[in-house]
């Protein structure tokens, strides 16, 4: 048996779903659409605090206990506090938000890209050496492609062909891949929502 409560949050759940979606169709209920979704930007933005919080209050419980890795909870609580501080006397587009940006984010940012550069590399070897046939070398062969025609090869002189095909590759086959990709995650949405407004779903709790 399922608590009043329960029941009780499947109904808004499910109402609030119904009410978004019909929204879209009977002019009528434009504004109560836009209302509802109103209130989850309220309620998302809460959510984040809340998590903000959390993700603060563990990493110093972690640090004040003296658990291993308690140095890097140190620094992301540090971290946060100084940019939340920077943030909050400069503005956003401030010059010590902007110098935050512009030299601790963006080269985290690139060391990150760089060390995911060395592992897609290694786990290329690995995939050659234990298995090697078409797909695998179409694999590397387009990654070969897009990084020769993306590099600054000098030495080689005229590389407009290898530009274009690199060009073509990322334009056409990959752009297929990614939209494939999106639809099918659409596609998920969609029938995770139905499911949700059916009451198969209860991700709210009930």
């Amino acid at each position: 048996m399922r608590s009043p409560l329960s029941a009780l949050n499947a109904v808004i759940a499910i109402s609030a779903g119904i009410i978004v979606l019909l929204g879209y169709f009977i002019p009528g209920l434009e504004f109560l659409r836009l209302t509802i979704l109103a209130w989850a930007s309220i309620a998302a933005g809460f959510a984040l605090l809340v998590g903000v919080i959390n993700l603060l209050s563990v990493h110093w419980g972690k640090f004040k206990s003296g658990q291993p890795g308690r140095v890097y909870s140190l620094v992301l609580v540090l971290s946060f506090l100084a940019a939340a501080i920077l943030t909050g006397l400069s503005g956003p587009t401030g010059p010590w938000s902007v110098w935050f940006l512009n030299y601790i984010q963006i080269p985290v940012e690139a060391s990150l890209l760089a060390l995911l550069v060395v592992t897609l590399t290694i786990t290329a070897i690995r995939l050659v050496r234990r298995r090697f046939d078409f797909f695998t070398a179409l694999f590397l062969g387009a990654a070969l492609v897009a990084l020769a025609g993306a590099a600054p090869l000098y030495w080689i002189g005229d590389i407009r062909l290898l530009s274009s095909l690199r060009e073509w590759l990322t334009q056409v086959p990959a752009t297929a891949g990614m939209r494939g990709i999106l639809i099918g995650v659409g596609l998920g949405a969609v029938a995770t929502g139905l499911r949700v407004l059916m009451g198969a779903d209860r991700p709210y709790g009930g």
